[in-house]
């Protein structure tokens, strides 16, 4: 298990994260929220990396628009998600997963992300020269933001099922980032990686996650 610590952005924010693994560990990843904060799931999936021999560290970068945000799977939980990303600035998040990439101690550090992390981590590959490698499931923005070109190897994992990321923008990315490992899972649908909601989709998720290990072994 591991546990909650302070961080300081360069720019004097303060904020909280979820640190997990050996300090002396040989890889080590930042892993971006969803819009619901740093939930069990988000705190999960960095005890899961920790027990493959990584450091991770979650930062609550929803700290910059209100503290100690856990918010429900639901629809009204989406609602005030979406509400506090509107008040979380980009410039002060990209400074934040840097501080928390800067938490690490390993030279290189990975950095994924979930739905809106997902589309963060390609904002911070692009926007950013923190990560060796980066990884996103299902982030909804990316498409948006395929002009931007990422500063480290990048891999993305989307479901075919997705309402929310329709085909025409995985086509768009992949025309604009032929280089790019993007991988499409049948049946699987928005949010499949994440064991709290009712969209988790186990053989989808096992298989991203083994993808996900493997780019990081790679890269980093």
């Amino acid at each position: 298990m591991g546990s909650i610590i302070t961080l300081t952005a360069t720019d004097g924010h303060k904020f909280s994260a979820y640190r997990a693994g050996r300090p002396d560990a040989r890889r080590a990843v930042v892993v971006v929220q969803e819009i619901f904060g740093v939930t069990p799931y988000i705190r999960a999936v960095c005890d899961q990396l920790a027990s493959e021999g990584y450091q991770a560290i979650a930062p609550a970068i929803f700290d910059r628009a209100r503290r100690d945000v856990i918010l429900p799977y639901s629809a009204e939980g989406m609602k005030e998600g979406l509400a506090l990303r509107a008040r979380t600035p980009l410039e002060g998040t990209l400074l934040d997963l840097t501080a928390a990439a800067d938490a690490l101690t390993t030279e290189k550090k990975g950095i994924m992300g979930f739905c809106w992390g997902g589309t963060l981590a390609w904002e911070a590959a692009c926007r950013t020269t923190t990560f060796a490698a980066a990884v996103g499931w299902y982030g909804g923005g990316i498409a948006a933001e395929r002009a931007l070109t990422p500063n480290c190897p990048v891999q993305l994992h989307f479901g075919a099922d997705d309402a929310h990321i329709p085909s025409g923008d995985i086509d768009a990315i992949r025309a604009a980032h032929e280089d790019i490992e993007i991988f499409v899972y049948e049946g699987a649908d928005h949010g499949f990686g994440c064991t709290d909601r009712a969209s988790y989709n186990e053989t989808a998720a096992t298989l991203a996650m083994q993808r996900t290990l493997s780019f990081f072994e790679h890269w980093l």
